[in-house]
């Protein structure tokens, strides 16, 4: 979707005043991160749930990386909503959707209701991602853009790391249901803000929805994701279906996607628009998140919670509490960090962050069933630093490099690989504990959780060669008379350089302005 020249769209600076475009961005911010707590809230909950529910660990998991997966399928899909619907009509059918699925889950009788309720949830969530990322990038200016995204980085690293103290404190006293009914009045708290403020102009046009894209999609994640969760279902056991199947099955499915994909856009009717990846600093940034997201919720927000719980036999209240200051390092690292990637890039502030990164998944395997709990702390804490270093300037680098009309489809892509590397994660590393266990029931152990941390290891070390490939001299990518008004700045940007494959999207056929 292309901008007219004479007044902002979405989220252009000319579009809203400098007052109200904090007011929309915080309202936005406020949202994504009600929802995005979501995600996480009941990885502290997964032993009570298996024992509640009567259900094994391994399909438990997929109350979190089901809801991950469904964002997954959806966010490609939000390309084509901001270019048909305003932003306020996408805002508020994503917050009524989180509202609807939180009340299922609370609700929920089974495991098969509660189910439902978070995949009903992930569907509202999954529409908030990229439009908040959309937004910031089309309303901030570009060299204030990396404080701004720390602030998002809060919502979205933050939240997740966050949720599991927020759910041992509400299991310590009550049941897990609670944790949707109080999740439920923030919801709705944010989606009567949102109706009164969410109020900006937007164009929008008439494109067509590919449906066979949609379905691939859909198939082609669900079966890798299904596949690898499947194979510890029953601890290397026999398997209704042999797990390699749905793989194969997916990465299929996956081909025929980017195959269709690169075919629609050549007339720009793609479902998700590859055209980003042309571009070098989105690439490696856009594989350097899909780590990062892999170690953030496989290991912080699922692993080390098993192992607080089933090795050193704590609490869910203090597991909870255990996992809280590195979740305040990581929001607090938010805005400096960004202003830092203002200041000096990105490649000064990634590396050293991936080298923490990798350094502390190596510790966790050192951990057993005598280990301190300050050692626990010490080394999640080491983690979070890393990640924090990294999250905000892969994210600003990997949009900021891209032209104005691929904002969009360029958020879809990192949001879309951000949940599924979270969800691949996660489903690795319980089948490696699973596989690993020596119980028979398949339950993870101090030994099957050490192997799953070597694997994490493993990945550390490669999200550390990769960030040797972060550009040494990154700059934004502008819109022309942006450029023009900067004349302290480089020599030219990465979009720039590819300007010849940023095709420009044609300008829509007709406009419907937001009131």
């Amino acid at each position: 979707m292309i901008e007219p020249a004479n007044a902002g769209g979405v989220g252009s600076p000319r579009g809203s005043s400098p007052v109200r475009a904090p007011v929309l961005i915080a309202v936005l911010v406020v949202s994504a991160f009600v929802m995005i707590l979501n995600e996480t809230i009941l990885s502290v909950a997964l032993r009570d749930l298996t024992v509640d529910l009567g259900i094994s660990t391994t399909t438990v998991q997929w109350l979190t990386s089901g809801f991950l997966l469904t964002m997954a399928v959806i966010i490609p899909i939000t390309g084509f909503l901001l270019e048909r619907f305003t932003a306020r009509q996408v805002f508020l059918a994503s917050l009524t959707l989180f509202t609807v699925g939180t009340l299922v889950s609370g609700l929920a009788p089974g495991f098969g209701v509660l189910m439902t309720g978070r995949v009903v949830q992930a569907c509202g969530t999954a529409v908030m991602l990229p439009l908040l990322m959309t937004s910031v990038m089309r309303l901030v200016p570009p060299e204030k853009r990396g404080a701004t995204m720390g602030t998002i980085s809060i919502v979205i690293a933050v939240a997740p790391a966050v949720g599991p103290t927020v759910g041992g404190a509400v299991l310590a006293s009550l049941g897990w249901r609670w944790m949707f009914w109080i999740v439920l009045p923030l919801a709705v708290a944010a989606l009567v803000l949102g109706a009164v403020w969410m109020r900006l102009e937007s164009e929008t046009r008439k494109v067509p929805l590919d449906l066979l894209s949609v379905a691939l999609s859909a198939v082609g994640f669900g079966g890798v994701l299904y596949g690898l969760a499947s194979v510890g279902e029953s601890g290397g056991g026999e398997h209704t279906v042999a797990p390699w199947i749905p793989i194969v099955v997916g990465l299929a499915s996956l081909g025929v996607f980017v195959a269709r994909q690169l075919s629609l856009q050549r007339a720009d009717r793609a479902l998700l628009d590859l055209r980003p990846f042309k571009t070098r600093a989105f690439s490696v940034a856009l594989v350097l998140s899909a780590l990062l997201f892999m170690c953030l919720l496989g290991v912080g927000s699922i692993m080390l919670p098993l192992y607080l719980q089933t090795v050193l036999k704590t609490s869910t209240f203090v597991s909870g509490l255990a996992v809280l200051p590195g979740g305040l390092l990581l929001g607090l690292l938010g805005r400096p960090v960004g202003r830092l990637f203002d200041r000096f890039g990105a490649r000064p502030l990634v590396i050293p962050g991936a080298l923490a990164l990798a350094v502390s998944l190596w510790l966790f395997t050192f951990l057993g069933a005598d280990s301190p709990l300050a050692a626990v702390i010490a080394i999640h804490l080491l983690l979070m630093g890393g990640l924090g270093l990294m999250m905000t300037p892969l994210m600003t680098e990997s949009l900021g490099a891209l032209s104005n009309q691929l904002y969009s489809h360029g958020s879809a892509i990192l949001s879309t690989l951000q949940q599924v590397a979270g969800a691949f994660g996660t489903a690795v590393f319980v089948t490696v504990a699973s596989l690993s266990t020596s119980d028979p029931s398949g339950a993870p152990d101090a030994g099957g959780l050490r192997t799953a941390f070597m694997v994490a290891g493993v990945i550390g070390v490669l999200a550390f060669l990769a960030s040797l490939f972060v550009s040494r001299t990154t700059r934004p990518a502008q819109s022309r008379s942006t450029l023009a008004a900067e004349s302290d700045s480089g020599t030219g940007t990465a979009a720039e350089a590819d300007g010849a494959e940023h095709t420009p999207v044609p300008q829509p056929s007709s406009t419907h302005p937001e009131r």
